[in-house]
């Protein structure tokens, strides 16, 4: 891209009351943002019905030419690339919103935006085996060939991330903040990962901080972009119900994990499949409803191994019940009340819970409560 005109699309995406609506209209009526910038005030204000914000294109936003050179000496790393409305490479389902972005910063493997994907989104604050859940499932569809999609936040989303890298078929990250930037901090790590070995895409310029409304429009691209969308897990007030939302608005599949039914952190899910959201227990359920073609389908937990899922499920079945796993069922539970139901001394019970989770069949939750850890 020349200089005037990477200038010319940061001009327009940074000027004040603009929008993404109504420089789709300039676009629209001028042809590309350097005609734009060309055209005579009158000219705008024809386009944009006389609005008053016709007259903020007549000058440069503050700090522009700092921005198109940090821009233009960023493009020059590895990896890095801007994406315009109308570019070849730009992601054909993001062109079926009704806001598409006017620019796209990316950073890795462009390759994974024409690949099939799924979004897997969900609760920031996970228990222990949503977080599994989460990365199990990724890890599968990632075997199985599906581009795992999500948006870098704490919890639900970096255990996505993270079981999709361990795949082939990787990740994309979408952002709410510039490129330069990295947030949550702690993903700091994570986000070098996938900006090598997947990609990450924002919307915003760089230097943009996390600000909140930011991260509503992030999650309409996440919901865009694949052909559904995952909730692990969910509590009702989650910004995961938005994304789901969106993509029932989008005609795309929505799938949710369910869990105990009293747990709030599932309760998110439970409404999603009472409003139409398809429950999953496996990846298989997934990729039967998407009709994904693979020859060896895996199932969320089950290692690559060329083995059906049937066997796997074969050797499952054959495994005998521990006694006390079967006493704990699936809902957390107290020490008082295995010990009601095993009749086990509170020495024994509290070595064979030890063994239990140090075998990560059994999880110490805070009360203290201790759940089984189901395999996804």
């Amino acid at each position: 891209m020349a200089d005037d005109e990477l200038a010319a699309w940061l001009r327009l995406l940074e000027t004040p009351g603009i929008g993404r609506q109504r420089a789709r209209r300039l676009l629209l009526a001028f042809g590309g943002p350097r005609e734009i910038f060309e055209a005579s005030p009158a000219a705008w204000r024809e386009v944009l019905d006389g609005h008053k914000v016709s007259e903020a294109l007549a000058q440069a936003p503050e700090g522009h030419d700092t921005l198109v050179a940090r821009t233009a000496q960023w493009l020059q790393q590895p990896g890095c690339h801007l994406l315009v409305l109308g570019d070849p490479q730009y992601p054909a389902a993001w062109m079926e919103l009704t806001d598409p972005p006017l620019v796209l910063h990316a950073r890795g493997r462009l390759e994974l935006l024409g690949i099939g994907a799924l979004a897997v989104v969900g609760s920031r604050h996970p228990t222990p085996q949503g977080a599994d859940n989460a990365f199990q499932f990724s890890a599968a569809l990632s075997q199985a060939g599906m581009v795992v999609v999500s948006g870098l936040a704490q919890g639900i989303d970096g255990a996505a991330h993270e079981g999709a890298l361990s795949g082939p078929s990787g990740t994309i990250a979408i952002v709410g903040t510039g490129l330069d930037r990295v947030y949550p901090r702690q993903h700091h790590a994570l986000a070098g990962r996938i900006a090598t070995e997947g990609l990450i895409v924002s919307e915003h310029v760089l230097g943009t901080p996390p600000l909140s409304p930011h991260f509503p429009q992030r999650n309409r691209l996440i919901a865009g972009l694949g052909r559904g969308t995952l909730v692990v897990e969910a509590a009702l007030q989650s910004g995961s119900l938005i994304t789901a939302r969106l993509a029932m608005e989008s005609n795309r599949e929505v799938f949710a994990i369910p869990g105990s039914i009293h747990s709030p952190q599932v309760k998110g899910c439970h409404q999603l499949i009472k409003s139409g959201a398809k429950l999953v227990e496996t990846t298989q359920d997934i990729l039967e409803e998407l009709h994904w073609g693979t020859s060896t389908p895996v199932s969320a937990g089950q290692e690559p191994t060329g083995s059906s899922t049937a066997a796997v499920q074969a050797r499952l079945d054959d495994t005998p019940e521990d006694p006390l796993l079967e006493a704990m069922g699936w809902t957390p539970v107290t020490l008082d009340a295995l010990q009601a139901r095993t009749g086990l001394p509170t020495s024994e019970l509290n070595h064979r819970l030890l063994e239990l989770e140090l075998d990560s069949q059994v999880v110490r939750l805070p009360g203290p409560l201790f759940r089984r850890q189901a395999c996804a």
